[in-house]
């Protein structure tokens, strides 16, 4: 066996050369002075971030401005996932390139979060602020060290209105003010979703109530009011402008006590209120099915009746109207930046913080879960140099966004990032993966009338905690999830793109099933998978993008179809099994089983080197 201090010198070396690879890649993909018409200037980044908005339910049919300006204008990411299908996290991934496991922000009960409306007591009633959400971002650091803060020293003017985190609220906005921000109008929490009583508080003025004004208007005000003075300033601009469209509507339902909260359908503006009248949520297979699906507690909903399938139609028309004042956002950032005359040096990126469902699979409206309803959002970006009307269909999620952002800023890459640049179009043979990592803990509830979740489920699920890997190649377009309580998922989206007939059983690991996918072996497809969701749940910087090169550090194997050589199978037989230790509500370490997997060496050689000679 090799020495640690050989193998050590070895990984050091392998980081050296991929960093210097992502640095070479920047340099080929920024943007050359000829595609900046403004002397040469650097772009502008405007970065439009929804709420909760789905893709698989076709919400952005709706959206004809939104379609024309920008995936008709630009390139959509259709293989775009997020890390986390919850609020919190997931924007804290995306504004950092960090995986909540390595953020350690989960927000999904105290003390790791507080991003449902059945929370606010902890943090209203309580001193326990410095335990979840805002409080847990700036507890762990990163007020001074995410990408506002990043592209202000690199020479950007900086600018946020909207929703920034859960649990930003009235009485913590000043300890600390968030940072990073040439001018910024944040909406807080207990108003935040409330459409027609929404509060903002601007740079570092108290709180302003705008009772009785709908909220994506007064978003419209701001964020136009921010634009003109970017585009009027002599230094490159971010503007970031997220909406509460199109997330369910949370108003207290006692003055005295903000508590008592219900989540119920979104509010649209009155201009659009009559909108959409025969639309319905899409009847696809996984629609309300006959049989149950899923595993834990999905497994025990009950079928839907015809008054609730109809107010989740209700529901989704509400959400479809509440997206129009997005779209009409769009077309007025668009129309004002080509009056400014900067439209053509400006990167336009779309987005949402995670997906949604309603009734796929049995589901009450809501989000938390691994289907891709929940994972698979919209992005587009338009900008110098991307393609117009063109689809990417690299896998990427939104660990990738800020490495994309230093990327098109000329920024050099960070080590700590977990995401890689994506193609945004000027070098087509960027090579990119085929996997991303979902991880998710604790809480699975329902949103809007019908809240709950059956005769035979809780009403909240506390360990709704699972590991995930979404793997799409040239053959195969897989999703293997473990939970916490051992259950265990896999699908083969080609066959089966609704997720309703889960593969794995007890005891296939054994070798006694025949089944095969793409010509393999299920078992040994399963082996492999099992060992990279092993890398993944735990992963930082370089080995988030090639965690292959962890099992492998040769490097000949780069993706599933080269782990899949016979050669490998008794490697993997033998190799730790993703498990739990135990269920819990947030990351704790020691409730998250095995975090070293086996390295494989050569033929020649017995056994394995571990994880911690090499990160």
């Amino acid at each position: 066996m090799k020495s640690s201090s050989i193998l050590w010198r070895g990984y050091l070396a392998w980081v050296a050369v991929s960093n210097a690879c992502a640095v070479e890649r920047q340099e080929i993909m920024r943007p050359s002075p000829s595609d900046c018409p403004l002397s040469g200037r650097p772009p502008n980044i405007v970065f439009i971030l929804t709420d909760d908005q789905d893709l698989q339910l076709d919400s952005l049919s709706y959206m004809p401005s939104t379609i024309k300006h920008l995936q008709k204008k630009g390139t959509f990411y259709r293989n775009h996932f997020v890390t986390t299908a919850l609020c919190c996290p997931s924007r804290v991934s995306l504004w950092t390139g960090r995986y909540a496991h390595n953020t350690n922000v989960t927000d999904v009960s105290p003390p790791y979060g507080m991003c449902h409306s059945q929370f606010f007591r902890l943090y209203i009633e309580t001193d326990r602020l410095s335990i979840g959400g805002y409080p847990k971002f700036v507890q762990q650091g990163f007020n001074e060290n995410f990408l506002p803060v990043w592209l202000q020293q690199a020479g950007y003017n900086t600018y946020y209105t909207g929703k920034l985190f859960n649990a930003h609220t009235v009485d913590n906005y000043n300890a600390p003010y968030v940072a990073g921000f040439n001018g910024s109008d944040f909406l807080l929490d207990p108003y935040t979703y409330s459409y027609l009583n929404s509060t903002y508080q601007r740079n570092h003025d108290p709180p302003v109530s705008y009772e009785g004004r709908y909220t994506a208007d007064v978003l419209e005000e701001k964020a136009f009011g921010f634009l003109d003075e970017a585009t009027t300033a002599k230094r490159p601009f971010f503007l970031a402008i997220a909406p509460i469209s199109p997330h369910s509507n949370i108003d207290s339902l006692s003055a005295t006590d903000l508590t008592m909260t219900k989540m119920t359908e979104p509010i649209p503006a009155d201009r659009h209120r009559d909108l959409f009248k025969g639309a319905k949520v899409p009847r696809t297979h996984n629609f309300n099915p006959d049989q149950p699906s899923g595993v834990n507690w999905i497994s025990r909903l009950p079928q839907q009746n015809q008054s609730n399938i109809d107010y989740n139609d209700h529901f989704y028309r509400s959400r479809l109207r509440a997206l129009q004042t997005v779209d009409e956002l769009v077309d007025g950032v668009i129309s004002r930046l080509a009056k400014s005359g900067h439209l053509d040096n400006t990167f336009i990126i779309y987005t949402s913080d995670n997906g949604y469902h309603i009734g796929q699979h049995r589901l009450q409206p809501g989000k938390t879960c691994g289907f891709e309803e929940d994972i698979r959002v919209p992005l587009f970006i338009r900008g110098p140099g991307i393609p117009v009307g063109s689809v990417e269909d690299g896998v990427s999620s939104h660990v990738d966004l800020v490495p994309t952002i230093f990327q098109i800023a000329g920024i050099p890459p960070r080590a700590d990032f977990d995401g890689t640049p994506l193609a945004v179009g000027l070098h087509p043979h960027q090579v990119r993966t085929e996997h991303v990592n979902v991880e998710f803990w604790g809480l699975g509830l329902a949103e809007g009338r019908y809240d709950s979740l059956g005769p035979d489920n809780p009403s909240v699920i506390t360990n709704n905690t699972y590991k995930a890997l979404r793997l799409i190649g040239e053959d195969y377009n897989l999703y293997y999830s473990v939970w916490c309580g051992g259950e265990h998922q896999l699908y083969d989206l080609h066959t089966d793109p609704y997720e309703l007939h889960n593969l794995y059983s007890d005891g296939i690991l054994d070798g006694n099933d025949d089944r095969t996918l793409f010509g393999h072996p299920i078992s040994q497809v399963l082996l492999r998978l099992d060992a990279l969701l092993l890398v993944l749940k735990s992963c930082q910087g370089v080995t988030c993008v090639r965690p292959w090169k962890v099992l492998h550090p040769a490097g000949d194997v780069r993706d599933l179809p080269d782990a899949l050589h016979t050669q490998y199978d008794q490697f993997y037989r033998e190799q730790v099994k993703v498990a739990y230790s135990r269920c819990e509500s947030g990351y704790l370490v020691n409730a998250e089983g095995a975090q070293e997997p086996q390295i494989y060496r050569d033929l020649t050689s017995r056994g394995g080197i571990s994880w911690h000679h090499w990160v």
